[in-house]
């Protein structure tokens, strides 16, 4: 009898350690869930799917184990009921469980689910063995025409999305990062700017438009003056236009 006990302690301890990995393994995923839905991507979700997958496949295994004792042959009986708090099952339970009064043990030593989930599962039950061959048939036909709808247009999204894709990649440059470098440096320091025949204008020079740093302000009557009359700027360049009206091919 005392054998028969410690085995069955040593594999109710396995088992809870097996049950506390795959109840933190669901925890975890809920906080993904919940707090990176929106960077959560579907490999890093199947990869949690795959850990849980094999995490009940473990506890299966060790519950059908030769070593492990047959706990459904096993019956769970309260030993003491009181609705006072217990803060040593309170803290066993994770804060989950105040007491263990009268109206929370038939909740929880249940073997079997609700009245109403069974007879609905009943009824799924009979409803389920009592399709004809043909009909099943026939809506897995229709099930798998959907799913094979959905299939190519998921594919059909996702060549267009990679083409679009590679298109953006491949497009030719309409700006050439150099000549930008030497617009900049040309506004900005007078890099490569030459006036009147003279040198590159040192940067120190430049200043507000129309006027250098440090020159003295033109006054209305000076500019009048420069401008001369009618408001024309006297040009520098002098022109015969007798002379290359005779020599025109086509003057009378």
């Amino acid at each position: 009898m005392q054998r028969e006990e410690k085995q069955l302690e040593a594999a109710l301890d396995a088992i809870l350690v097996r049950v506390n990995d795959l109840k933190t393994s669901i925890l975890s995923m809920i906080c993904k869930l919940e707090q990176e839905s929106e960077t959560l991507n579907w490999p890093t979700l199947l990869d949690n799917f795959a850990i849980l997958s094999g995490q009940l496949v473990s506890l299966s295994k060790m519950l059908a184990h030769d070593k492990c004792p047959a706990l459904k042959n096993l019956t769970v009986l309260p030993l003491h009921l009181s609705p006072e708090r217990d803060e040593q099952l309170l803290r066993l339970t994770e804060n989950r469980v105040p007491m263990f009064s009268h109206d929370l043990v038939p909740s929880y030593l249940r073997t079997k689910p609700d009245p109403e989930v069974e007879q609905k599962m009943t009824q799924l039950d009979h409803k389920a063995t009592s399709l004809q061959y043909e009909t099943i048939q026939k809506q897995m036909s229709a099930y798998s025409k959907v799913v094979s709808h959905v299939w190519e247009l998921v594919s059909k999204a996702r060549e267009e999305w990679e083409t679009e894709g590679n298109t953006r990649s491949g497009a030719a440059m309409t700006s050439s990062i150099t000549d930008t470098h030497t617009l900049v440096a040309a506004v900005a320091m007078g890099k490569g700017l030459k006036g009147m025949g003279q040198g590159p204008v040192p940067p120190t020079m430049i200043g507000p438009p129309g006027r250098p740093v440090g020159s003295t302000p033109i006054q209305p009557n000076q500019m009048q003056q420069q401008m001369g009359p009618m408001g024309k700027v006297p040009s520098g360049i002098k022109t015969n236009i007798k002379a290359a009206t005779q020599m025109h091919p086509y003057a009378r």
